[in-house]
């Protein structure tokens, strides 16, 4: 067999299968994995100066960060194009993009404002714990929590895609599965974390704390995309604690404030007071 003509047969074979799955034609209108990373692991600079890189040389720490911070706009601006761009026109999806990104920008001191009281939290509920220091630099629970802060900004600007990528990928770094859509209030900790699944439609109040091998999923799936945008995970008030391997189904389940669940527990129906 020439090799030309295998390489070409493959080739065309691979296309047509890839457009007819996709139904479009454009095979680079995908923001890229590795930049998205690229973009977490520099918001996480922004957020927490001098914990994961130091100023270079002897830049002054206000002009390293407002550097930092075009940097994250620029990027970011360019990948949500590209996830809004097969959706909308390339103009429409340029000022989406740009305004999008200037908003997460604006917002970042907010967001830090609420990874202080998570990191605080993981501290005050952990006798292990050092240092808040060591919760933001160690924690996987505090990393998914981070990641989950800014996947859920861009989830609520209904930017397709992206904060999916940055949920998996601390998914895949931390084993702690955080929906972005899910609805978390302040101070909330995940302590140890593999194993934690948080649907998207979930509310969590404030100063909640979960341990591994949590879930609060939806009581079934099997309706598939007929159940997309109701109400299908549970509701966790405030003051809540839930121990490990305990698993919480459905929309209409409600978990009241200032409860306690213990380990190992299989709870479909509400937890009043």
């Amino acid at each position: 067999m020439n090799t030309n003509d295998f390489i070409s047969g493959a080739t065309t074979k691979l296309l047509e299968g890839h457009r007819t799955f996709i139904k479009q034609e454009k095979l680079n209108a995908y923001p890229s994995k590795e930049k998205i990373i690229e973009i977490l692991r520099k918001i996480e600079m922004a957020v927490f100066p001098g914990f994961f890189d130091k100023v270079a040389g002897a830049m002054a720490q206000d002009i390293w960060l407002s550097h930092l911070l075009e940097d994250i706009r620029i990027k970011l601006t360019q990948e949500i194009k590209t996830a809004m761009i097969r959706q909308e026109d390339n103009t429409s999806a340029e000022l989406t993009a740009c305004k999008v990104a200037a908003k997460l920008i604006e917002q970042l001191a907010d967001i830090q404002k609420l990874l202080q009281k998570d990191a605080q939290a993981g501290f005050a509920g952990d006798p292990a714990a050092l240092s808040i220091d060591e919760i933001v630099l160690t924690y996987p629970g505090f990393y998914a929590v981070f990641v989950h802060r800014i996947a859920h900004f861009l989830f609520t600007e209904n930017v397709p895609i992206i904060p999916r990528m940055m949920s998996e990928h601390a998914h895949s770094k931390t084993g702690i599965d955080v929906h972005p859509g899910a609805k978390i209030g302040e101070y909330f900790f995940i302590d140890h974390g593999t194993g934690v699944v948080i649907g998207e439609t979930t509310t969590i109040g404030n100063n909640v704390k979960i341990y591994q091998g949590v879930t609060l999923g939806a009581l079934s799936t099997r309706s598939g995309q007929k159940l997309a945008g109701t109400k299908r995970h549970p509701t966790i008030g405030d003051n809540v604690t839930i121990y490990a391997g305990t698993t919480i189904l459905g929309g209409e389940t409600i978990i009241a404030s200032d409860i306690t669940i213990g380990g190992n527990q299989f709870i479909t129906k509400s937890i009043l007071k």
